[in-house]
């Protein structure tokens, strides 16, 4: 061990003649500490908030859309084939989409009524139904006495209708009779209600049969567009671009990321925000740091001469300092990180005990549409966490270090 080591580690553990040093130098290390553990904890949650949100967006909306300009698609067969033979696409599904009221005792919801096929991950989903039947059974039976139609628990509320019961559709379609124009419309029976917490996108969607779609809203053999689910959400793109390539204008193919990424956008800049805000309590601990460093270099002056005069160059009397408060601010970034990562990781354990201690309802699941308080640990925030925290602590010991190394034997020793 270097004596500029040996020095530094007996200057932290030594009695200060003046308390009030040591009491500087344990707030120093507390304040890192704090900021490291409130860096990491949030960064978890609000990474674990927006993959939370991300998987409520992507569980409900095509992770590529692929539509054509103007007008509807009549080759979708064509398109469906490409794109199952592309790598890390799961399904390929066409749909018609029409906007349309739902009519039934006297209530009216305004619903985004889509036709969709049999592949359509909606039905692998668990649903409330009649008597526990399959719902791809009562939802393409051709023999039916009306065609089925799936709703959301919110539009049945609003409607008042359960499973089985009848509801008029009525799209903003006519039909010209001698006595003008008269609203198309038809009967549907409601034969299963999907419930998505927090959803602001199925809430809005009722779904029927493909085939009845198209001869309801007059589309014949075409569809609306196809819609594409990938097997890792980052390669949305990938696919999109592999599919523009085959299918030019007029088709417009979009990955979700051009839809909905200015809202996941906002929250990764809501969480660079916080990083910012909350890394100034590293830097107002750092400050703490240095006043720290400043006031044992008053104490020790007299000892800094002597090492002066005994041979110790500047550079070894600056690095006794710097490593002073490196240990400091390592101490510090060390605790906090284990601080931080220990609350990320029980965060939803101590919600719930404090909820269950107090009364109070901190996480509401059902506003947030998440089963459990999200937080997500990611190693790269962590040790970008880390390493800010310490290179905030070594900036902090350049001026204290370099006012020791600069400081004259001979006019420290003069009243001694």
């Amino acid at each position: 061990m270097s004596y500029e080591w040996f020095i530094s580690l007996r200057y932290l553990r030594a009695k200060r003649k003046q308390t009030f040093i040591s009491v500087i130098s344990f707030i120093s290390i507390a304040g890192v500490t704090l900021g490291v553990a409130a860096l990491i904890l949030v960064l978890a949650v609000m990474t674990g908030f927006t993959d939370g949100v991300r998987q409520q967006i992507l569980g409900n909306v095509p992770h590529v859309l692929v539509q054509k300009f103007g007008e509807g698609i009549s080759d979708h067969e064509d398109i469906v084939q490409y794109a199952e033979q592309l790598p890390h696409v799961v399904s390929a599904t066409p749909f018609v989409a029409k906007e349309a009221m739902l009519l039934s005792q006297g209530n009216v919801a305004a619903v985004s009524v889509k036709g969709i096929s049999r592949k359509h991950k909606l039905l692998t989903q668990q649903l409330l139904t009649l008597d526990g039947q399959p719902v791809s059974e009562i939802f393409f039976a051709p023999d039916a006495p009306r065609p089925g139609i799936i709703i959301g628990l919110d539009t049945a509320s609003s409607l008042g209708v359960a499973v089985g019961d009848s509801i008029n559709v009525i799209p903003p379609l006519f039909t010209i009779t001698p006595f003008g124009m008269i609203p198309k419309m038809k009967p549907f029976q409601v034969v299963a209600i999907f419930e998505k917490q927090s959803s602001l996108v199925d809430s809005f969607y009722a779904y029927i049969p493909l085939t009845v779609a198209q001869s309801f809203f007059d589309m014949q053999d075409q569809v609306s567009g196809v819609e594409l689910e990938v097997d890792r959400f980052e390669k949305a793109p990938q696919v999109a671009e592999a599919l523009s390539r085959e299918f030019d204008f007029p088709y417009v193919i979009r990955p979700w990321q051009s839809i909905y990424g200015s809202f996941l956008s906002a929250l990764k800049l809501e969480k660079l925000g916080l990083f910012i805000v909350l890394g100034i309590i590293v830097l107002v601990a750092a400050f703490n740091i240095a006043t720290t460093l400043i006031m044992v270099v008053m104490e020790k002056n007299r000892d800094i001469a002597i090492l002066r005069a005994m041979g110790a160059n500047a550079k070894s009397i600056m690095k006794i300092f710097v490593i002073e408060g490196f240990i400091i601010g390592t101490l510090g970034t060390s605790m906090g990180a284990g601080l931080g990562i220990l609350l990320a990781h029980y965060a939803d354990a101590v919600i719930k005990f404090l909820e269950r201690t107090f009364g109070i309802k901190i996480f509401d699941q059902a506003v947030y549409g998440m089963e459990h308080f999200p937080a997500e640990i990611i190693a790269t925030d962590v040790f970008g966490v880390i390493v800010m925290a310490l290179s905030i602590s070594l900036l902090a010991t350049i001026y204290p270090a370099w006012r020791a190394s600069r400081m004259d034997p001979a006019e420290a020793l003069r009243y001694e």
